[in-house]
């Protein structure tokens, strides 16, 4: 069945019970390595739904050539909890402190895993920041989502983009060749997801910095603005759509070298 994201999010709540503020946007810093004194090293990138590790691939690169030490989480997509523990296994895997990253879907997964002593910092890429008690879907409350994105619920509770609007919803700023591959290599997600709970809110004591793309389909602008305005986030916009962490990669990486540096200044 074909749902907007309103329509579902309307929907999953009557079962579960079952803030437009302009951002300022930031200029972007220099592609300089590492120095020697920098401590925050290790980054670690959380996808969102519909989508797998892989799209990462340009912030990855940009980011080891400056020296960082890149992980990327594959999310099952299956719960919050599973997604959670596989960011959470991520984190043990590194040598010190982490800059957390999560894109749409992945921002809910960091702000539950964010809490982890090591992460000094959480950036959110056109993503989701629920508070502590909250679901993902209480955050779309208030917006509207645009047309292009419909989602293609199936009959076991996953969800794809529908095929047809794929390119709008997802990725318009890409070629139709790329696009088309990832609408056929989408990973879908259970839509329970969007109506668990969160018991933490990592945001509430890490510094945050959010990335927003302002052609983005999958959310409304007003919606990533004031999450971004909640959430205390240093803003950089961006003009691009929902697949700004592939279509952007130097944005992204410029934002997440801004925060490990910050982090580096700000440890005891």
């Amino acid at each position: 069945m074909f749902y907007t994201v309103r329509t579902f999010v309307a929907a999953a709540a009557a079962v579960a019970a079952s803030f437009a503020v302009p951002a300022i946007a930031q200029t972007a810093n220099s592609s300089a390595p590492l120095v020697a004194e920098q401590s925050v090293r290790n980054v670690v990138l959380v996808h969102g739904a519909f989508a797998d590790g892989s799209g990462w691939r340009g912030v990855y690169d940009d980011l080891t050539s400056r020296g960082y030490r890149v992980t990327i989480v594959q999310n099952p997509l299956t719960s919050l909890a599973d997604d959670v523990a596989a960011t959470r296994r991520a984190i043990a895997r590194q040598d010190g402190p982490v800059i957390l990253v999560g894109h749409s879907w992945g921002g809910t997964v960091i702000t539950e895993a964010g809490v982890d002593p090591k992460v000094a910092g959480l950036v959110y890429v056109s993503a989701l920041s629920p508070d502590a008690g909250e679901t993902t879907a209480q955050q779309y409350d208030g917006f509207t989502t645009p047309p292009e994105f419909v989602l293609d619920v199936q009959t076991d509770g996953f969800g794809f983009i529908d095929l047809a609007l794929f390119k709008a919803a997802f990725a318009a700023d890409t070629t139709d060749r790329d696009a088309a591959f990832m609408r056929d290599s989408q990973v879908p997600i259970t839509m329970s997801a969007f109506t668990t709970t969160l018991s933490q809110a990592a945001w509430r004591s890490k510094p945050s910095w959010a990335v927003i793309a302002t052609d983005d389909k999958a959310f409304d602008l007003r919606m990533l603005r004031s999450m971004a305005t909640r959430i205390g986030a240093r803003v950089t916009e961006v003009q691009a759509s929902h697949a700004v962490f592939m279509t952007q990669p130097k944005v992204v990486a410029d934002t997440i070298d801004q925060a490990a540096r910050s982090a580096s200044r700000t440890a005891p």
